[in-house]
């Protein structure tokens, strides 16, 4: 989706295409693996094959927590002016046993300062290993199934499904992905991402 501009005495200038700027932490920093492999360039690729013309902006670093990214986030959303916005975050803050609340309360902020930004958002549910216990990681995961919901944006039900359960694509530390399961994650993002892509 290219934006015809013209000025007079001139010749007609194509616009910058619109943004997806993709907020997250190892997971999609690409720890690891050569940041070419990881599914967020991926991503660049599949939209560039299905005919959508965006432009993917990774802002995710590696050991990220919620409060951090949004820390980041008003910086990113001035500089990028997203379109679209796929938040990847929590599993920090689940891995530390931080608050669920706080979880929670910083999910609603990072979805409410990407749509005040005029971003639609994604939402990706990441899971924590169940060392904390089986209450902690049911309530960890029901906290982005209350954020989508009351936020009315789109989730992806779980980031690495298919992924961290097969240890062939997975790091020998068992919790990052290599470069044969980034195109797993895609795969798990794309049909939730495409209906909010316009062409």
């Amino acid at each position: 989706m290219f934006i015809l501009l013209t000025f007079l005495g001139s010749s007609p200038l194509l616009a910058a295409p619109p943004v997806i700027l993709v907020l997250g932490d190892s997971l999609s920093a690409g720890y690891g693996i050569d940041r070419e492999h990881g599914w967020v360039r991926l991503l660049q690729d599949r939209l560039k094959q299905s005919g959508y013309a965006y432009q993917v902006v990774n802002a995710s670093v590696s050991g990220d927590t919620t409060d951090s990214g949004l820390s980041r986030l008003p910086y990113a959303l001035a500089q990028h002016h997203p379109a679209i916005v796929i938040i990847a975050l929590g599993g920090n803050d689940g891995l530390r046993g931080l608050s669920l609340a706080q979880l929670k309360d910083n999910l609603t902020r990072l979805v409410t300062l990407s749509k005040q930004a005029g971003a639609r958002v994604l939402l990706c549910r990441e899971r924590i290993p169940p060392n904390l216990g089986p209450v902690y990681s049911a309530k960890f995961s029901e906290v982005y199934t209350s954020v989508a919901r009351q936020q009315q944006v789109p989730l992806v039900p779980y980031f690495l499904k298919g992924v961290a359960d097969a240890p062939a694509l997975m790091q020998d530390d068992g919790i990052h992905p290599n470069a044969q399961g980034q195109p797993g994650m895609l795969d798990n993002v794309w049909p939730v991402l495409k209906p909010l892509l316009v062409k």
